[in-house]
């Protein structure tokens, strides 16, 4: 299915809702000790059949993006594990003010362009922090930001680190506008550090939690193909077809920290 304008028109304001789920507005955060802090751990796990997969032809640069001679691309929108994990799942704390110093993991604060595809898929960057960027492959890349940061950057040269501070909180959509139209990635831009990534088997952890209630927020950037639209090849100046995604999803789970505790929360999330 192809978009036209009036589809976009009416998508318009459900994208800019989408720039804004998952980091929630809130005031400045505060860093203080916390000497008795509990851990949140749990799963994302899938349940009931699986939607179909989506694969996209590699139809530029394949000796580069597509070494294995494939031919064609799994956009892996939904990375469910043998034992139903979901990976790529961000769990974070909502509406919480102060707590831990407000580091993030590294891997997450660096994006590399690999065999025509972003690593890691989900980045998250603290409010004001550098994003790092580079390029691993020997074909030009454009990096394309929409949402709540808006860069266009090319990468002429193999492994030169470009940065950029990410200054707005929010959602924030990263594809290659070089003509590598599978290649997609989704970074948060965040107010606190109470923010995680399922792992392959779907297993989160947050620790040094200040004692407390909240809500815990399981988000999915979504996975249902809504129809393409047409975008430019900024090198070639000719037009490919992107594919358009559904909005992102969430679920929420109400927890009890309790002083220097071990809690437990499992989300269970389908195609529903």
């Amino acid at each position: 299915m192809r978009l036209d304008s009036k589809t976009k028109t009416l998508l318009l304001p459900v994208f800019l809702l989408a720039v804004t789920i998952g980091v929630e507005a809130q005031t400045a955060y505060q860093v203080v000790s916390v000497s008795n802090g509990g851990t949140i751990a749990g799963t994302v796990k899938w349940s009931g059949p699986m939607p179909h997969g989506l694969t996209v032809p590699v139809n530029k640069d394949p000796e580069i993006c597509d070494p294995d001679g494939n031919k064609s691309r799994n956009l892996d929108r939904l990375l469910v594990s043998s034992e139903g994990g979901v990976a790529n799942t961000v769990v974070f704390l909502k509406n919480i003010s102060s707590g831990k110093a407000m580091i993030l993991p590294e891997p997450r604060r660096t994006l590399d362009q690999r065999h025509c595809q972003y690593e890691p898929h989900i980045l998250l960057v603290p409010e004001s922090a550098a994003l790092a960027m580079k390029s691993s492959d020997h074909v030009l890349h454009t990096i394309h930001m929409d949402g709540a940061a808006s860069f266009n950057l090319p990468f002429p040269f193999v492994d030169q680190t470009v940065t950029r501070n990410m200054q707005t909180p929010g959602l924030v959509n990263l594809r290659c506008n070089g003509g590598h139209v599978w290649m997609n990635a989704e970074m948060m831009v965040v107010q606190h550090p109470y923010y995680a990534v399922t792992d392959e088997g779907g297993h989160f952890d947050l620790d040094n939690v200040p004692p407390g209630r909240y809500q815990l927020v399981a988000w999915h950037e979504g996975w249902h193909v809504m129809g393409r639209e047409n975008a430019l090849d900024v090198f070639t100046q000719k037009s490919v077809q992107r594919v358009v995604f559904s909005q992102p999803k969430t679920w929420e789970e109400s927890v009890v920290v309790a002083p220097n505790s071990k809690n437990s929360v499992n989300f269970t999330i389908s195609d529903k």
